[in-house]
Parts: structure tokens; C-alpha cells; sequence
């Protein structure tokens, strides 16, 4: 969903040292999670990883600035920072001031979208990998959106707390723990929010679950599910589309979940994770990996690149996290074989269950027998959001315009965000805990408290009021 295409083609040289080997725990940082794993009880009394000290204030509860206008900078215009910048400039309030790409023919394409709109003809920056400093350095910014290869992620994430921006980052915000806790630690110090900007959580069906949720109509809630089941294989293989193979390559440094944001997001959110529950442990196994090779062989030339890679991400991962409070949430990651594309999206409890791809529901006293129910039912506990915005322009069904309307809101009027630095790290977790847990047999990967204890308070999140303007 999304994918962060179109940066640099030497962007994939960075991490190009561990294609075809696979990457170790030790190599993935995770530390934190090796410590001995405790029951669920330990776990909600405290005995958690142990976490680096904090050094700052923690951001949960923290404002924005209120501002008249919030001036942006887009590092990578490829496939999704292209397409996104079209609702940034959709947005009132908004102002596109800074554009970054090393590829100068996006960079320029962009900045035509920019003057059409009627705005002032936008910095750019094109000249080399890391002339996003420059831009990050800038005076005349209030936040930094990142589109680019996972590899820069956690470092352009970190570039633009350190120079005083606020910064949102296409998933995954990083791939290692450590990486994880020096977002934190960094949000913490400089007293800027570093978000992960998870579309699915403000998807229709999402947010009116979620609604219902906490509206208590599925009762006690006991199981969810989430996941990104998408065939992926023509489009790895696509030198234009992901412009090189930099995605393809993350086949071969992990086994495990890739990209769980887009299940886990939602199914936290209905769990009020890091709002009163807590993902405590985290374990995985994975399939054999032949899918992308089986496609390599079918449909690549014997000279292509990619015959140089071995492939070791395995093409189904199945997660099982467990909270706190007992409950359970299974996430599924495959891209490497044939699938119609699906997040699962499940919620259960007491009082029934909702199940997506399709939509259906079953809910008592509602309903009874066998036959599910009828999803639209319930429309009109649809969030205040998707009330006001029934048609809303841009992909995704329209869900990347609410994410981004909703978090220039919450900076234009100086409100807290919907979520957080911690939500980021917890999201991203699995990438390499479900990676450790399928090298370790199955073995229970411990998920570190990244808010510190500060979980067990109740506050608000996705599920928010409408504001004042």
C-alpha cells in the first residue's frame, strides 16, 4: 500500500552488502528483545525489555504548534511521494515549500504541480543522495514527509527531528529496534513528533470498526487480525516502477514480516495499544521462500540482475502477538505469490466478530442463525471524518487524503496528533522481531514498552472528536 518508491537507483548500494547472505539478529539490533521473555502476567506487572534510560520528556499528550499555514518539504517523488503531493496541494492551509528527489525530472515535474496550484515555485533539491540535509536544514519548514526507498528511512526520520521538524514517514519507519528506540529517544530530546504515516488506519471500514469498538458493541474484545496479502512479483521485477531493485533486495536480508504497519496499525488501534494495552511478545513462522525465484525463472532473461539473488524472505509469515490483557492479534505478510490483494481486517469479541475482503459482520443480538450481516447497517457510526469528506479524492479509496487532511488539521490548530513515535515503533516492531522469532524456531520475541510504562493510561487516538476550527 505504501510503497515508497522512486528514490536514488545508488540508494539500494547501501545496504546491497547483505544481499543473497541474510542479515543476523545481532545485525538487526535487537537487543532489547533477546532479554528472557516473561508470561503475560510479568509483563503487566512490569517486567518488561529493559529500555534505555529516557532522555527527554515523553511526546504522548504533546501539541503541535498552532500555525496559520503549514509549509512542507517531500523528500521523494517516485510512485507515492508523486502521487501524495497532488493532496498536499488539495489541502487548505497547506503550502508545498520544499521538494527533494536526486532524480531532477521529478524533482521538476513536481514543482510544475506546485506553481499550478498557485503557490510560490518551490525550493529544490536534486543533486545527490544527501542533498535532503539541505532541504531538512531550512528555515521555512514545518514538516518533513518522507517517500522514499526503506533504506533512508530511520535516517531522514532522524536528519529532520535533529534540525526542528516535525517529520511523517511511509512505512516501514525503520527496520531495526535500536533504530526504533533512537527515534524515540530522539522525538523525546528535540520535542518533535516523528509519525508513521499508516493510511490503513484511516481506511472507511477501519475507522468504523473502530467506532464500533469502543462503542462496545462486539463486547469484550479477544482476537483481531491484520495483514498485507498482495502480489508483489511483477512489480519487484519492474525496474521502473520501484526504480531498481532495492525492494526486490529485502528478500534476501529477512525472513519475517516486511511490512506490518498496514495490519498491525488498525488491529492496534481496536486494541487501544499504547492507550490502556500493551503488545507484549511477538512469535512467527515463516514458509519456504520460492515464489519470487519461481517468477525469476519464468519470466527473467539469464542475464538479469536478479539472478544473482537468493531469496530467503519467506513467502507467507504468520504472527501472533499477545497483549497485556490476554488478547491475541495474528498478522500475515505475503507478496511473492499469487493472491487478490487483502489486510485481512478482523475484530472479535463477546458480542461477535467483524471480517473484511468483504466486509460482513456478525453481531448479537442483532443477528442470529448462520448468515452474516450486512456491514452498511452501520454507517452511521462512520467517524466524523469519512462523514465529511463521503468522496474523497486521491488512491487507496481515499484514505490517504484523510491521514493527511487530518494530521494538517491537528498541525493548523494545535492539536495532539492521532498517534504517536511510540505507535510508529510498535507498529514497526515486527520487521525484525518476526524475523528473530522465525530464525529462533517460533521462539517468542519480547516487544519493547517504548512509551515506558505510560501505556496503562487511557487517552485518545484515531478515534478522535471533531475540533473546533
Amino acid at each position: 500500500m505504501n510503497d515508497d518508491q522512486g528514490f536514488s537507483r545508488r540508494s539500494v548500494l547501501r545496504t546491497a552488502g547483505a544481499a543473497g547472505a541474510g542479515l543476523g539478529i545481532g545485525a538487526l539490533g535487537t537487543g532489547a528483545a533477546e532479554a528472557a521473555p516473561g508470561s503475560a502476567d510479568g509483563a503487566q506487572a512490569g517486567q518488561t525489555p529493559a529500555a534505555p534510560p529516557r532522555q527527554g520528556k515523553t511526546m504522548i499528550g504533546v501539541p503541535f504548534e498552532r500555525r496559520g499555514t503549514v509549509r512542507v518539504g517531500i523528500i521523494g517523488l517516485g510512485q507515492r511521494g508523486g502521487s501524495m503531493i497532488d493532496l498536499f496541494l488539495a489541502l487548505e492551509g497547506v503550502r508545498v515549500t520544499a521538494l527533494c528527489d536526486p532524480v531532477r525530472e521529478k524533482t521538476e515535474k513536481a514543482a510544475k504541480k506546485v506553481t499550478a496550484a498557485g503557490q510560490p515555485a518551490p525550493a529544490v533539491y536534486t543533486k545527490g543522495d544527501h542533498d535532503f540535509e539541505k532541504l531538512c536544514a531550512r528555515g521555512d519548514l514545518d514538516f518533513v514527509y518522507v517517500a522514499t526507498p526503506w533504506d533512508w528511512h530511520f535516517e531522514m526520520a532522524k536528519i529532520a527531528m535533529k534540525a526542528g521538524k516535525h517529520v511523517g514517514v511511509e512505512c516501514p519507519i525503520a527496520l531495526e529496534l535500536d533504530q526504533l528506540w533512537e527515534l524515540v529517544d530522539l522525538s523525546e530530546r528535540t520535542r518533535k513528533h516523528c509519525m508513521q504515516l499508516e493510511n490503513c488506519v484511516y481506511g472507511q471500514n477501519e475507522m468504523r470498526v473502530l467506532r464500533m469498538a469502543h462503542e462496545g458493541l462486539f463486547g469484550d474484545l479477544l482476537h483481531s487480525a491484520g495483514a498485507y496479502l498482495h502480489d508483489l512479483r511483477g512489480l519487484m521485477f519492474d525496474p521502473d516502477y520501484y526504480e531498481g531493485p532495492w525492494r526486490r533486495l529485502w528478500h534476501t536480508r529477512l525472513r519475517g514480516d516486511l511490512y506490518p504497519n498496514h495490519g498491525f496499525g488498525p488491529a492496534a488501534n481496536y486494541m487501544d495499544v499504547n492507550r490502556g494495552d500493551r503488545a507484549v511478545r511477538i512469535s512467527t513462522f515463516g514458509s519456504p521462500s520460492l515464489g519470487l525465484a519461481a517468477y525469476r525463472k519464468e519470466n527473467m532473461p539469464p542475464d538479469h540482475e536478479s539472478w544473482k539473488e537468493t531469496y530467503i524472505e519467506s513467502d507467507m509469515s504468520i504472527s501472533l502477538v499477545q497483549t497485556a490483557k490476554g488478547r491475541v492479534i495474528r498478522l500475515e505478510h505475503g507478496v511473492s505469490n499469487p493472491h487478490p490483494y487483502s489486510r485481512l481486517n478482523v475484530l472479535g469479541g463477546t458480542k461477535g466478530v467483524f471480517e473484511d475482503y468483504p466486509p460482513r459482520i456478525y453481531l448479537e443480538p442483532d443477528m442470529s442463525g448462520d448468515e452474516w450481516g450486512d456491514f452498511d447497517k452501520y454507517k452511521d457510526l462512520d467517524h466524523w471524518l469519512w462523514k465529511e469528506h463521503a468522496n474523497p479524492p486521491g488512491g487507496h479509496g481515499g484514505m490517504d487524503y484523510i491521514m493527511l487532511f487530518r494530521l494538517m488539521q491537528c498541525m493548523r490548530l494545535g492539536l495532539v496528533p492521532d498517534f504517536d513515535v511510540y505507535d510508529a515503533a510498535t507498529w514497526t516492531s515486527p520487521v525484525p522481531l518476526s524475523h528473530a522469532s522465525i530464525k529462533a524456531h517460533g521462539k517468542p520475541q519480547e516487544i519493547p514498552d517504548f512509551t515506558r510504562g505510560l501505556w496503562k493510561k487511557e487517552r485518545d487516538g484515531v478515534d478522535s472528536s471533531k475540533p473546533k476550527e
